[in-house]
């Protein structure tokens, strides 16, 4: 039974229009973000530069950080207490959570991560300092470890679980729940700076991504290897590496000190078109994946 056949299963009589309030509000504030920014005499990155300034980075990655961590709280208590769901209908078709499946898609991960870093820097060490403070660092690890895990879980809770299992729901169309939450999470980062940097082409990325993300939710039948992969993909590339144009300006390893982006548009493609679907062939291979033309264009039962 797939993820999102296992909500019919644990709530027959579940109302649809319960889904609306909650993705409304946050994809409301989240379009009104963008608005503000928009049309705003300052840029997103002069903002975190002004906050960095007044605060420190700590303090302002978790001002950055802090309203996600918070929404998932919120989604949370949401599906507990209004659709009365468990989090685990949520989570997963299985039975329980599948922490070893979660483990491997943030080892695998957290690898590719480290050998693309190590990669660059040995091609242009020139755009690279070694930044790193041992007090600021060490205080930075802790939220990082605590709070980024959070953030993304909310990210792929709300896109993976909530919104999919919902769209899935009212239009009973597997492929509809891909593409338009893939659209969706791509649009999310509009009001990132690494946009207002890159261009527009960084959408390849994002969108490529979310759309990874949901394959591989949908095969999977449960969220635990795109959680793993969403943990990794953020804590390790924090951790590692920061610029002066990205959404996390922190107290990281080493600083990106290109002031260009430094990417082209075809890494994008590079890494969404050959890496990511790399990736879906280990998973594929080491979970078995079958039938895949029912589970990513099929019919909801």
């Amino acid at each position: 039974m797939g993820i999102i056949e296992q909500l019919l299963r644990i709530n027959k009589n579940q109302k649809l229009w319960y889904y609306l309030p909650f993705s409304l509000f946050f994809l409301g504030i989240m379009f009104l973000n963008w608005i503000s920014l928009r049309y705003s005499a300052v840029s997103t990155n002069e903002i975190i530069k002004m906050n960095i300034t007044k605060y420190g980075k700590n303090v302002n990655f978790l001002i950055t950080i802090g309203p996600l961590v918070f929404m998932l709280i919120f989604l949370i208590g949401w599906v507990l207490f209004v659709h009365k769901q468990s989090l685990l209908s949520l989570t997963t078709s299985r039975s329980t959570v599948d922490w070893k499946r979660f483990l491997f898609s943030f080892g695998l991960w957290s690898f590719v991560i480290i050998g693309f870093f190590i990669y660059g820097y040995l091609k242009d060490p020139q755009d690279y300092v070694l930044s790193f403070k041992l007090g600021p660092f060490i205080v930075f690890f802790i939220f990082a470890v605590i709070l980024i895990p959070l953030q993304t879980s909310f990210e792929e809770y709300f896109m993976r679980g909530y919104l999919m299992q919902g769209i899935g729901l009212a239009t009973r169309s597997r492929a509809v729940a891909l593409i338009s939450t893939s659209i969706i999470f791509g649009l999310m980062h509009l009001a990132n700076p690494e946009v207002e940097k890159v261009g527009a082409t960084i959408m390849i990325y994002y969108i490529g991504t979310g759309l990874f993300l949901g394959i591989i939710t949908l095969m999977d039948d449960g969220l635990e290897l795109a959680l793993g992969f969403h943990a990794a993909n953020n804590l390790v590339g924090v951790l590692l590496v920061t610029s002066d144009w990205t959404a996390f300006q922190t107290n990281s390893i080493f600083t990106n000190i290109n002031s260009d982006s430094g990417i082209s548009p075809w890494e994008y493609i590079v890494q969404v078109g050959i890496v990511l679907p790399l990736i879906i062939f280990v998973f594929a291979k080491k979970y078995g994946w079958k039938n895949w033309k029912h589970q990513l264009f099929g019919r909801v039962k």
